[in-house]
Order: C-alpha cells, then structure tokens, then sequence
C-alpha cells in the first residue's frame, strides 16, 4: 500500500520539538526524512537519556521515521553539501533563529535560488511583525505568555504543565501548514513558506479565555483543577489515590443529582446553567469530594461511569504504561533502540486514515547513522566522504 508522502523529501534541521516532531509525522505519512544535525551531536539529542549512547527518550519519540546526517553546514564544504541536499529536497523543516537560518543558506530566498518549488517550514518562538520577533524562547514561554500558566495552579502561585503542550501544538499546526503547501504546489507548481509560532499556538488554545476576558473582564484567578465554566468538575482524593471528574451540560448534571439522590441540586437557582455552576462550583465539588472520599478509585468510576457521567483515574506515569486500555489500543509501540535496556514505548501517529496507514516503520537514527548512505545518494565518493570527515564537515 503506498503511503501518502512516498516520493516526497524532507530535510530537517529542526531542534527540539516543534520542528522535529512535524518532520516525524511527514515521516509517519511515508516522507523520506533526513535529520540533520551538529558532527557532536544537537543539544536535543541528550535530553533525558534511554540507552548507553546518552540519547533521550524525547529525541526517540519526535524522531523517529528519519534517517540521521551529520553536517556543520557553515563551513564551505558543508554548505555545498546542503546545496546538493536541498536539490534533492521538496520540504526543508527548521526551528532555527533567522540569522542561523541565512548563515546555513536556508532562508527561503537561498532556498529557492537551489530550488525554485521548495516549501520550507520554520517554527519561531513569537513570530515576525512584532517587538519579540527575534527573542528565543521554549514552551513553557508560551505557557507564560499566553494566560494559561496564571490560569493554572492556585491563586499566587503561577504553574507551568509538566508537559510541553505549546510544542506539540505547534508541531501540528506546522505538519498542517507543510501539508495544505504540498496540496498547493500540486495545483500551482509553486513552493512556499509556511511559519509557525510557539506563542501562536498558546494564544490559539488560551484563546476562549481570552475572548472572555476582552468581552467581559471578569478578570479570572486560578482555581487549582476545579473548573469555573461548568460544575461538577474537579480532582477528588478517593481511599485509593485521585480522580478527575468533568461534566458539561444540563443533561450531565441532572445524571449528577440523580447519582447522589439529590434532587434539590436540580432547583437551586445558583445552579442554573454551566456559567453558574461554575461561579458556585466550590460548593459542588465540596459535595462531590465528601461522595469520593468514601469510596476506591474503583468504585467511584464504576458509579460514574454508570451514570455516564465522564471520570477519569489521575495516574503516574507508570500507572499511564500499565492501564489496560493504554496497552490494548497499541499506540506506544515497543521499538527496540540501541543500548537501551528494553524496548522504548514510542507514540504512534497520533491519527488513522481507512485507506492509508501512517505509523512508525524504524527507530530514530543514532548519531550519523546515515551519512555515508545520504551522501553516496548525493554522488560524493568514498575518498571525497573521508575527506569531509577529516574536516570535521560530517
């Protein structure tokens, strides 16, 4: 069965997550896709390591679907190597600062003078046009910047998530924009350049709250995991451990008053409607905490999950790898990795189509694992690779 992008070449030059994690899912939909990275290896290679060589668990999930060249394109021979490259490429990915951008010739004007059809995809920290357009910034920036990280924790106490939604977000809409150009140059023939933005993305997600705040300006303050839009939503501590509870909807909180025998829940005039329950929700998660407190995590879901009334355990990490449920749809998939003491659980594509089949088909690459295969590709010869190796080029 063919996949969706055979034929298609991406190289990527991306760090970290936004940019890498969009060329995996080009990879996933059957791109061939060459990671470039530093002779020593990028700095995002090490981040939390799984295996002997020091390579992360992060680096295995976003990468993988790639095939792995070194290069310092700065140098002259390298640059000529990015040239022959970018001949052979139809999508370049970086999240790279503009200046590293033009210093590695692959601005987009660089870019299309090698060829004239390329799509090159950047991902920046605030986007052009604006003050912060050449400020670096990670995730957690997004978070900050967008509303999100004051909205979040408890009042006085500004909490970031532990995990980086604000990149993944970015990622997604990127592979979105690289698609919907690819789409295009079918029609027109015609390459361009499609931008993304960490703080874009933020303001994307935070944007309902935002919407109410320049409306209405009740000027929010954070409320812990308790919800202020609709009620009962909130984490209860059970005799075992946590869950999460969240209902919206008339129709969910009549299951609600019906499952604590409570009617009169049901004619309290601050209860009316999501907004009000969710501006006295203290109160019903005061009454759902007390409901929680007396039962197993276990015989609370069971009872909400009767009344369908939508509940979750909250779980570590661990607890996350071990559910039933998790192990049986098969979306981490076991992918040995070399070094590492077992198989490295890796996320699969994170969609499925009827017709076509994404999915991983090989790990993530080991430092250069590739590069004398992507050069011979690109004609240079055995003696002509040893001699970049001598330069540190490769």
């Amino acid at each position: 069965m063919a996949s969706v992008l055979d034929g298609v070449r991406v190289l990527d030059f991306g760090r970290y997550i936004a940019g890498p994690y969009c060329a995996a899912l080009l990879g996933d939909l059957g791109a061939d896709v060459i990671r470039v990275e530093k002779v020593q290896g990028s700095e995002d290679r090490f981040l939390v390591p799984v295996n002997d060589a020091g390579d992360g668990a992060m680096y295995a999930q976003v990468n993988r679907n790639k095939r792995g060249l070194t290069l310092n394109p700065i140098k002259p021979s390298g640059r000529l190597v990015v040239r022959k490259l970018v001949a052979t490429a139809d999508i370049v990915v970086a999240n790279l600062p503009d200046a590293a951008l033009e210093a590695m010739a692959l601005d987009y004007a660089s870019l299309t003078a090698v060829k004239p059809d390329i799509i090159l995809t950047t991902v920046s920290a605030f986007g052009n046009g604006g003050p912060y357009s050449e400020k670096v910034g990670f995730d957690g920036i997004g978070q900050a910047m967008s509303g999100s990280m004051y909205l979040s924790g408890e009042p006085g106490q500004p909490t970031k998530s532990y995990v980086p939604w604000v990149d993944f977000t970015t990622a997604l809409s990127a592979t979105v924009g690289t698609l919907a150009a690819v789409v295009a140059r079918q029609r027109t023939g015609l390459g361009q350049h499609v931008q993304g933005s960490l703080l874009a993305s933020a303001l994307t997600i935070a944007n309902p709250t935002l919407i109410e705040q320049a409306v209405h300006a009740p000027h929010r303050v954070a409320s812990l995991n308790r919800s202020q839009v609709s009620a009962p939503s909130d984490t209860h501590r059970t005799k075992d451990g946590w869950i999460l509870v969240q209902t919206i909807g008339q129709p969910l909180f009549e299951r609600w008053a019906n499952l604590m025998g409570e009617p009169h829940w049901l004619d309290d005039p601050r209860f009316v409607d999501d907004m009000s329950r969710g501006d006295h929700g203290a109160a019903i998660s005061e009454r759902m905490a007390a409901w929680c407190a007396d039962r197993t995590s276990a015989e609370a879901l069971d009872a909400l999950e009767q009344a369908r009334i939508p509940a979750g355990p909250v779980y570590s990490p661990q607890q996350a790898l071990d559910d039933p449920h998790v192990q049986a749809i098969e979306f981490l998939k076991p992918v040995v990795y070399p070094g590492a003491p077992g198989p490295v659980p890796v996320s699969d594509t994170p969609f499925s189509m009827s017709a076509s089949r994404p999915g991983i088909t090989q790990r993530a690459p080991q430092l250069g694992e590739h590069t004398d295969e992507i050069l011979d590709e690109l004609g240079y010869s055995t003696d002509e690779v040893a001699g970049l190796r001598g330069e540190r080029v490769v």
